[in-house]
């Protein structure tokens, strides 16, 4: 009966293997929690990190072909336990192997092929163990004196090395194409981490931000595998750079602040001007009577006070009530062109730290 049971306990285990598809942030296993299986990434790239604090260590960014999950099956001393937590930085499908799957593969090796793996298992979880030891003292959370801000994953100093990298090596050596300019990832991986010295999945997180505004996307290389970056407008790429290296040396009361209701709000008044700008600069008046009815029905905490940041900074004035009770807003359309690109970076910047600071 003890051998029945054993084998239905490893078929429900080899059950467990076969095909996951991962979305965006998706958390594939988590820090020490019990492992079963190990897994071969198919497509996409996923975050190896130790959660520490608010925040995490970094340890690697792995991508279609390699393995992951294997440590927890020949760590014996661990107990079987995840050494750190793995996240899907973009839709991922990896190739799930149950340990006891994989054990049935290893019985068939040859002995001395099997001591050969165990061997260099053993060294790779000593060599990581130092490695997570000298990142835990050089990469630890880093909080910002005076206010208290939590952690960041994306500091403004990785923010501005990034874009004024990628500003360089694409002005450099991107190549022209339909959609802007084209740079192959081996060369930015070249300058970023050989010459730049910029964390891998920094850069990686900001190529998702970008082409989540849409400034950049991937395509096919001549082996059709999606190896090649394109930049569809370097200008604002130099802009974003800009914004963040002025704001970088602003007191905290002058930083532009603009929370993310205020940002739509902000999206929605462009969109009634920019096909029928003001003919002059300075203030115009908007009716906003619809877009706070519709948030009000929609039941969206959109106001009028949730522009108080926007009017702080000369980027709307006052609201008006007319006679027929319909509300007008004085909007600076030049100074909402010039920031509302900034702003949308800015707060998905944002969004990805708070995002990575739950994890």
């Amino acid at each position: 009966m003890a051998t029945e049971a054993t084998q239905k306990k490893a078929a429900a285990a080899d059950a467990k293997s076969g095909l996951r598809r991962l979305k965006p942030s998706e958390v594939l296993f988590n820090d020490g929690e019990q492992a079963n299986s190990l897994f071969i990434i198919q497509k996409g790239q996923l975050r190896l990190y130790k959660p520490k604090g608010k925040g995490f260590i970094e340890i690697a960014v792995l991508r279609a072909g390699e393995v992951i999950g294997e440590m927890a099956y020949f760590d014996q001393s661990g107990g079987g336990k995840r050494s750190c937590a793995a996240m899907a930085m973009v839709s991922s499908e990896v190739i799930e192997i149950s340990f006891p799957a994989f054990a049935k593969t290893m019985q068939g090796l040859n002995p001395w092929f099997k001591t050969i793996i165990n061997t260099l298992a053993d060294r790779l979880r000593s060599t990581n163990a130092r490695v997570k030891e000298l990142e835990s003292n050089s990469t630890s959370v880093n909080y910002s004196t005076g206010q208290h801000k939590g952690y960041e994953f994306l500091k403004s100093n990785d923010v501005i090395k990034i874009l004024g990298m990628l500003f360089l090596v694409y002005k450099s050596h991107g190549e022209d194409h339909a959609e802007g300019y084209a740079i192959n990832k081996r060369t930015l991986d070249l300058y970023s981490h050989e010459i730049f010295g910029i964390i891998e999945s920094k850069l990686d997180e900001m190529m998702i931000i970008l082409e989540d505004i849409g400034l950049m996307k991937k395509v096919n290389d001549s082996e059709g595998k999606p190896n090649v970056y394109v930049i569809s407008d370097l200008n604002a790429l130099r802009g974003y750079f800009i914004f963040y290296n002025t704001e970088k040396h602003l007191s905290e009361n002058k930083k532009l602040k603009i929370s993310k209701n205020a940002q739509i709000f902000l999206e929605n008044i462009f969109k009634k001007l920019v096909n029928n700008p003001p003919a002059e600069e300075g203030m115009t008046s908007v009716n906003v009577s619809d877009l706070l009815n519709f948030w009000k029905q929609q039941k969206q905490n959109i106001t009028i006070e949730s522009l108080h940041e926007a009017r702080a900074h000369g980027i709307v004035g006052e609201a008006l009530i007319g006679d027929d009770e319909q509300i007008s807003l004085q909007v600076d359309f030049v100074k909402l062109k010039k920031l509302l690109p900034n702003i949308q970076f800015m707060n998905r910047i944002q969004a990805s730290n708070e995002e990575k600071a739950n994890y």
